[in-house]
């Protein structure tokens, strides 16, 4: 299974993360082996995010130019057949997230100008179609309301999007998922309790399972006696 999750912060992507490698783990007996979650500025390193308060104060006072390189680098460095061409691999945000955010908060990849995020993001998408054609991409999705509330009960350190910028950033990141290469795509809502979100996911997750996928699913079951 290989899948790409993307939706505004806040949204729930990294919670629906963990949840889909829970339900993996207790349907095909495995885990991705790695949730590669780090594109947002200035949380960009580790499996978690591991960067100090220190290192993301540096990163956030660095120049556009030097913003705009470090997350290319990081993009094409994650862009490889070890992430999408050997077993499974879960990617959250990623080069859709640094379209969306870029532009907006950072000074870079503007439309028309140098390493334009909307061309750098077709430039990964067709190396990622050239090791496989079977990522899907996971849009979440959120109510303006709820996302705002959950800024409010539970700030990120260093969170990127505004209140105000909300029903915006839920557009492009809609405008994003649609622009994509990427041929497989789901959207689910993730505004109430997470039981039904996964219920969602489970639902139209199931005509993009590929062979190996159902197979493990099916080993799984025998295995435990289910």
């Amino acid at each position: 299974m290989r899948l790409l999750l993307a939706g505004c912060e806040y949204s729930g992507t990294s919670t629906v993360a963990h949840a889909i490698d829970d339900w993996m783990s207790e349907n095909m007996g495995t885990r991705f082996s790695l949730i590669h979650e780090h594109w947002k500025i200035p949380h960009t390193s580790g499996h978690p995010d591991n960067t100090t308060s220190e290192e993301q104060e540096w990163l956030l006072a660095a120049t556009p130019k030097f913003k705009e390189m470090h997350q290319r680098h990081s993009l094409y460095y994650h862009t490889q057949a070890s992430t999408y061409n050997t077993g499974d691999g879960m990617v959250v945000g990623g080069h859709i997230d640094d379209a969306v955010y870029a532009p907006l908060y950072f000074e870079y990849g503007q439309k028309g100008y140098n390493f334009d995020r909307e061309l750098v993001m077709h430039q990964v998408e067709k190396t990622i179609l050239y090791f496989t054609n079977d990522t899907v991409v996971v849009h979440i999705t959120a109510d303006s309301d709820v996302i705002k509330q959950r800024m409010k009960d539970d700030p990120h350190e260093n969170g990127i999007v505004q209140p105000d910028d909300v029903d915006k950033i839920k557009t492009r990141f809609e405008e994003l998922v649609n622009w994509s290469l990427l041929g497989h795509k789901i959207s689910i809502d993730n505004s109430g309790a997470l039981v039904d979100t996964m219920a969602q996911f489970l639902d139209k997750i199931e005509p993009h399972l590929t062979d190996s996928d159902r197979s493990r699913i099916l080993a799984h079951k025998v295995l435990s006696g289910g």
